[in-house]
């Protein structure tokens, strides 16, 4: 029988940072806590990078407060060399607040929300949900600035209609309208019309008098200060560790994709420790909206991959400021990205679902996707360098192949690979039950994951030299 009393402690971690992280935005603030702690330097991005970057050093800056750039500088690194580089995402479906939130009918106050994403709506439904975000601060002097908000227990709630106001047809269909049916309770009128809207102004006209209250209070300013805000509904049930005989399952929202986030940060932090053998930039990429096709200014499909791996360069370079393009050209062939998404675990319920020479199992292994129509990135020579990294760490991979009647996902793999020519592979981390508002995975593949992006971290120019072109 597995022992999986190993893996115990990383997947409790994981849970930590999974209840902490219930939005894009917190996501990235606790990998900023991780990165500091490890001796990362922020840079402002609006700066220069000439003259900050050094060899053996570690840096990091964050665009929009919701996508994460991470890097360290291999002690050894000369102009021209690669990088090594983590792409994942830090968005997840959920319900976010409408600009005018305020809402009301049959003596309910409820909450305008719009579904983000393509989430399993149906299983929002009967939770207790908490509220999140961030909050545009406007101070006495009229500069801007940003707070992060977390309403932690149930404010909101979806209800399903009972079964005795259903016909046949509609149980057996249970179909949701979005816009109808989503629309959470957040109070009876009689309570919640004692706010008052005497001292708003017409944007916060928009929203509930004493849900501007409450996110004021919990940000520690007053509500004639917000000026904008940017939130989100969440389960506030926090990740748990689940199994009958062994803790061997992670029950969470936001499996996929805050699991890849949070394993990758690990990943450089401990690998940063020691980078005196290292020739190349290691480096994390957490993407917003990849949910939503990655085309935003701070998405996959953004200059912020290219400009990242640009910039880096240049102010690496022999003469910062004037980056020698023959160089560059072999800094990107060089280069590779492991591009992460979470993967489909075969389902024991639905086991037809999957082509039976691809089936990953839970707990059995990172998963290595593969689609021939370029849905995925993977092809022989990328797929071959993930297996021989496995292969010199000892550790499992699998396979995914989506059957030919099915459609398939995609990932930000192929939107990177074709704007930057940078060599990718997709993998992910087997998880059941993906973009339902509660998620499972087992704990051996967290640590599968995270001890194989180690492995990437430490190993990939000795496995990238045995490949030709």
């Amino acid at each position: 029988m597995a022992d999986y009393t190993k893996h115990v402690a990383f997947a409790e971690k994981a849970c930590e940072f999974l209840t902490a992280s219930p939005d894009p935005f917190h996501a990235v603030a606790n990998c900023v806590v991780k990165l500091e702690a490890a001796g990362f330097t922020a840079l402002r991005k609006r700066d220069p990078f000439a003259g900050k970057l050094a060899s053996g050093g570690k840096y990091y800056y964050t665009i929009n407060h919701s996508t994460l750039v991470a890097f360290t500088v291999g002690a050894k690194y000369k102009s021209g060399n690669g990088f090594v580089i983590l792409g994942g995402h830090t968005d997840s479906p959920n319900l976010k607040v409408k600009p005018r939130s305020k809402k009301e009918a049959h003596g309910c106050l409820q909450l305008g929300v719009e579904c983000y994403g393509g989430g399993l709506w149906h299983t929002w439904f009967d939770r207790d949900l908490g509220l999140s975000g961030r909050v545009l601060v406007r101070g006495n002097d009229g500069a801007i600035t940003q707070k992060l908000v977390n309403l932690n227990t149930p404010v909101a709630r979806v209800s399903t209609l009972c079964i005795h106001l259903q016909s046949a047809e509609e149980r057996k269909a249970f179909t949701v309208n979005k816009e109808n049916h989503t629309v959470p309770i957040i109070g009876t009128h009689t309570l919640l019309q004692q706010g008052s809207e005497d001292q708003l102004n017409e944007w916060q006209k928009g929203h509930e008098p004493l849900l501007l209250k409450a996110i004021a209070a919990k940000a520690g300013i007053e509500v004639k200060d917000i000026a904008d805000m940017e939130l989100n509904l969440y389960d506030v049930q926090p990740a748990s560790l689940g199994g009958l005989i062994q803790k061997e399952f992670l029950n969470s929202a936001r499996l996929d994709n805050l699991a890849t986030v949070f394993c990758s940060t690990e990943a450089i932090v401990d690998y940063s420790a020691d980078l005196s053998e290292s020739e190349d930039i290691c480096m994390i990429t957490m993407f917003d909206h990849e949910e939503v096709g990655s085309q935003s200014a701070h998405g996959a499909g953004s200059p912020v991959m290219m400009e990242a791996v640009r910039r880096i360069s240049d102010s690496l370079s022999d003469t910062p400021g004037s980056l020698n393009p023959d160089l560059y050209s072999c800094c990107i062939r060089k280069s590779f990205v492991l591009s992460v998404d979470m993967a489909h675990a075969i389902h024991p319920n639905y086991s037809a679902k999957h082509e039976s020479n691809h089936a990953p199992k839970l707990n059995g292994g990172t998963v290595i996707k593969t689609n021939a129509n370029q849905r995925y990135t993977t092809n022989a020579v990328t797929g071959f360098f993930v297996r021989e990294l496995a292969r010199e760490a000892g550790l499992p991979v699998q396979e995914f192949v989506v059957r030919n009647d099915c459609p398939c996902g995609s990932t930000i793999g192929p939107i990177i690979s074709s704007r930057t020519g940078i060599r990718t592979v997709d993998i992910g981390m087997p998880q059941l039950s993906m973009h339902s508002c509660r998620e499972v995975m087992g704990i051996a593949d967290l640590t599968h994951g995270y001890e194989l992006f180690k492995t990437y971290f430490k190993n990939f120019r000795s496995v990238d030299d045995k490949l030709e072109g």
